[in-house]
């Protein structure tokens, strides 16, 4: 099986602010070297604003050095790819249709989600990309 993913950032932020979880195993299995994240400018800047929002960061339990830290670990072990090709596969949310980009430019096996429905509603299908939530994704390992 490909290790290569695509996390939304709703799946970072459920591992940033709960104690337990499938996404932050998800999280620890990448930095551990199981899956490889990809990320790209958009995903990256996402991820930021998303995190620095401060009802996320009263959630998150950890302390804003500890969770830039973290942050920039998990980054680290991404693989920063570059889309030079638009699909726009119209999704639901137009917001999202970059993480399918995404992995399309980085050959990913799937996109990591909690939003499966918005993502699987795409007018363009890619055979050989999934979309699964963390918890579908770890059961599969």
């Amino acid at each position: 099986m490909n290790n290569i993913i695509v996390i939304d950032t709703s799946v970072l932020i459920n591992a940033l602010i709960g104690p337990t979880g499938p996404a932050r195993e998800l999280i620890k299995s990448c930095l551990l070297g199981y899956y490889k994240p990809l990320i790209s400018n958009t995903l990256f800047m996402e991820y930021e604003d998303v995190t620095n929002r401060s009802h996320i960061l009263d959630l998150c339990p950890l302390e804003p050095n500890e969770l830039r830290e973290l942050l920039n670990a998990y980054y680290s072990i991404c693989e920063w790819v570059h889309i030079y090709y638009l699909w726009r596969p119209n999704l639901s949310d137009e917001g999202d249709n970059f993480l399918i980009e995404l992995a399309v430019a980085g050959n990913a096996y799937c996109v990591v989600t909690n939003n499966i429905r918005d993502i699987q509603s795409s007018e363009l299908i890619f055979p050989g990309l999934h979309v699964m939530t963390p918890e579908q994704l770890l059961r599969r390992q």
